[in-house]
């Protein structure tokens, strides 16, 4: 357990579910919300735990915060945990904020002198000062969240375990609570980290672990988690075959056989990244010798409205030449640092000779843009639009010779 904070070796959670028939008829069944669970965690370790609904990740987070025993396996924790699972739970709600804190210091193992050496810090991270003594239980959920956070991540526990409940707070709260998690783990204490927030996951994570259906199916470097949990999670749709030529789109030139999005070594990516470029490869046969087959890619954002589109009219290998019956390839590269993190879609035209007989798709490749630390640094916000170009800076002060 050398440099460990968390060894769990086989851990599962098993839940007794009861059923009723129409007939009137009761019956259970075994429900497995965490199955054979293993992993060690180092210190200084800032771990995200990502996964569909109902995955398990809240589970196994109780099991860490000893809110609930594991079925089967076991746990060693080094040091102190400290958690933030939901709102409601850590503080009583009759006591109030002041109350609360030197009471969650008292839980962590805290002397009331170490407390107060921390309390001026957590009031002022949590904005709460004008309701320091009025009972919890009058907060609003908002409030109740940023005393609870800076609570738990100021009274310096070994452990910090946090989960999606930092959604309650607004933006500004939520990029402090980033940044304040990634300055625990800096400073050698361990953080877990619950989020759909996938970009949050990026920035603030060295590790991810990748649950579904209760079993862990990755542990390894965050952005390759966070692709593969993209890959099967949500609607994206990175490669279009139309192996029946009946049903793809077509002009009387030509028609589309495959549109796919690949990175440099050809590969359909595990995920897409602001700060990585990709391709647009187009596969489409030509039907009848001296054809002319021009391309149009669209790209549409999440609202289905236009962000730009791109044209091939001024490749010199065969636009606007003759073209001989047989397969193609027309590969269009995106470069780094154009695109916002968010949905996009992309449709594919095909065209004739002076930009006639034109066959137009849409929502042909579906796909989300992520990005992570080396392209936001200390920023956690919305950038607003659907481009993102990064452009030079420089500052300089002109008021000295």
């Amino acid at each position: 357990m050398s440099g460990m904070a968390i060894r769990i070796e086989n851990i599962g959670k098993k839940y007794l579910i009861r059923h009723k028939a129409a007939d009137g008829r009761a019956s259970t069944e075994d429900f497995w919300a965490l199955r054979d669970i293993s992993l060690d965690i180092a210190k200084g370790e800032r771990v995200g735990i990502i996964g569909p609904n109902g995955a398990g990740k809240s589970t196994l987070l109780k099991i860490l915060s000893r809110i609930t025993e594991p079925s089967t396996g076991r746990i060693t924790l080094r040091g102190s945990v400290s958690s933030l699972l939901e709102v409601g739970t850590g503080f009583h709600p009759e006591l109030t904020g002041r109350e609360n804190i030197f009471l969650n210091g008292a839980v962590l193992g805290m002397r009331r002198a170490e407390i107060r050496q921390k309390f001026d810090e957590i009031v002022a991270f949590a904005e709460v000062e004008k309701f320091l003594d009025t009972p919890v239980k009058h907060y609003s959920s908002g409030m109740y969240v940023r005393l609870a956070f800076a609570v738990a991540a100021h009274l310096e526990p070994d452990i910090l375990v946090v989960d999606e409940v930092l959604a309650v707070g607004d933006i500004s709260f939520q990029r402090k609570c980033l940044g304040k998690m990634r300055d625990v783990g800096t400073e050698g204490r361990t953080v877990l980290f619950v989020s759909h927030n996938l970009t949050a996951v990026r920035a603030l994570c060295n590790r991810a672990i990748l649950l579904e259906g209760g079993a862990m199916v990755f542990d390894g470097d965050a952005p390759e988690a966070t692709g593969r949990y993209l890959a099967v999670s949500t609607d994206n749709l990175l490669v279009r075959d139309w192996g029946d030529v009946s049903e793809a789109p077509s002009n009387h030139s030509a028609t589309l056989e495959q549109v796919a999005i690949r990175n440099d070594a050809g590969a359909i990516p595990a995920g897409i990244y602001t700060d990585a470029s990709f391709n647009v490869e187009i596969r489409f046969r030509v039907k009848e010798d001296d054809a002319s087959v021009g391309l149009t890619i669209n790209f549409f954002d999440k609202e289905g409205d236009s962000v730009f589109n791109t044209i091939n009219n001024l490749e010199s290998d065969w636009y606007g030449k003759p073209m001989p019956r047989g397969v193609y390839r027309s590969v269009c590269r995106i470069p780094a640092n154009l695109l916002n993190n968010g949905r996009f879609s992309i449709g594919v035209n095909l065209f004739g000779r002076s930009f006639s007989d034109a066959c137009v798709t849409t929502d042909v490749l579906r796909f989300e843009v992520l990005d992570g630390p080396s392209i936001r640094g200390d920023y956690f916000n919305e950038f607003s639009g659907v481009v993102r170009p990064l452009l030079p800076w420089k500052t300089q002060r002109t008021d000295v010779s």
